[in-house]
């Protein structure tokens, strides 16, 4: 594939050219890195030794949690290593590791955001079929479907750049190999493709943004014949679901929806779903989540937790 390029690695110009503005920007996404790690492993070893992982909701959570740290680090780490060096080379072998792997686990995260979205779709709006509906090997194809649905997500957007010819400028406009950017740089006409992108990203998340909306909408009609405890319940759940959905998927159609273009906003609206939205998950989902507060608690504020004892 290298044999139809001129370029062999590609130079990340990143966010800054400033010194300054690198050195305060490492320390800030040090702390975003430090935080991902450390709210996504609490909220998954308080599901996974506690009885939410029976739960569908908590299932999902889990695994939510798993594709975050992924996702993140098929950027951060590169991120922050190029804001502390002067030398922002990446390998063209590299670079479209990084575009494949980014959108797989960011492909895998959409879906199961939407399996979320139906988990409490059917929860609120037939509680009378949940059970049946939702169980272990259900929750389990959900699963599978969202790592199939993310692998063919990105295996399109691989298979429309690996092809591109490279023969100069080798400068990448942004913080990590993206689709758009490296279009940009091929020898041909992409016109063409920069509509297939719209088609696999932009037009994608669009329709599931609207799907998951109006699934969120029907849950709200429904829990009005909720009494006043369980409607309250119900609506810190969908709050929460719906606080993420439009911090992900907002990004994600402003930067994707449109043609082959970048603009200098790009990289701001890619930072919300590649590191904060990771970010913040810890704390939508636990902030105003009882059962996973308590969870927390029972988990990592016990001896029998440091000790290593089974939990009663």
């Amino acid at each position: 594939m290298e044999n139809r390029n001129n370029v062999t690695e590609f130079i990340l110009l990143g966010l800054s050219k400033n010194k300054r503005v690198q050195i305060l920007c490492f320390l800030f996404f040090l702390l975003c890195y430090l935080a991902i790690w450390l709210g996504n492993l609490i909220i998954m070893a308080s599901i996974t030794c506690s009885q939410l992982i029976n739960q569908p909701m908590y299932f999902f959570l889990n695994y939510l949690a798993l594709s975050d740290l992924l996702y993140t680090s098929t950027v951060t780490p590169k991120l922050m290593t190029d804001l502390l060096t002067e030398n922002k080379v990446i390998s063209y072998k590299n670079c479209m590791t990084q575009l494949f792997t980014t959108h797989f686990f960011g492909g895998v995260e959409v879906f199961i955001i939407t399996g979320m979205a139906y988990d409490r779709y059917v929860a609120i709006c037939k509680p009378l079929h949940y059970a049946i509906l939702m169980n272990r090997q259900r929750c389990n194809s959900i699963l599978r479907a969202s790592c199939a649905g993310g692998f063919l997500h990105s295996l399109g957007l691989f298979l429309l750049t690996i092809f591109l010819p490279f023969c100069g400028p080798n400068e990448i406009d942004h913080y990590f190999c993206d689709v758009y950017p490296l279009l940009k740089l091929a020898c041909i006409d992409t016109h063409k493709i920069g509509f297939l992108v719209i088609a696999n990203s932009g037009l994608m998340g669009l329709v599931i943004f609207v799907v998951l909306m109006a699934s969120y909408f029907m849950i709200l009609y429904n829990v009005r014949a909720y009494s006043a405890e369980n409607r309250h319940k119900a609506l810190s759940t969908c709050s929460s679901h719906i606080t993420v959905v439009i911090l992900f998927f907002a990004p994600v159609i402003f930067v994707y929806i449109r043609p082959a273009t970048t603009l200098p906003e790009d990289k701001v609206f890619t930072l919300f779903y590649t590191i904060i939205v990771p970010m913040l998950n810890p704390l939508i989902y636990t902030l105003r989540n009882t059962e996973m507060k308590n969870a927390i608690r029972k988990v990592w504020c016990t001896e029998r937790f440091w000790k290593g004892k089974p939990m009663i």
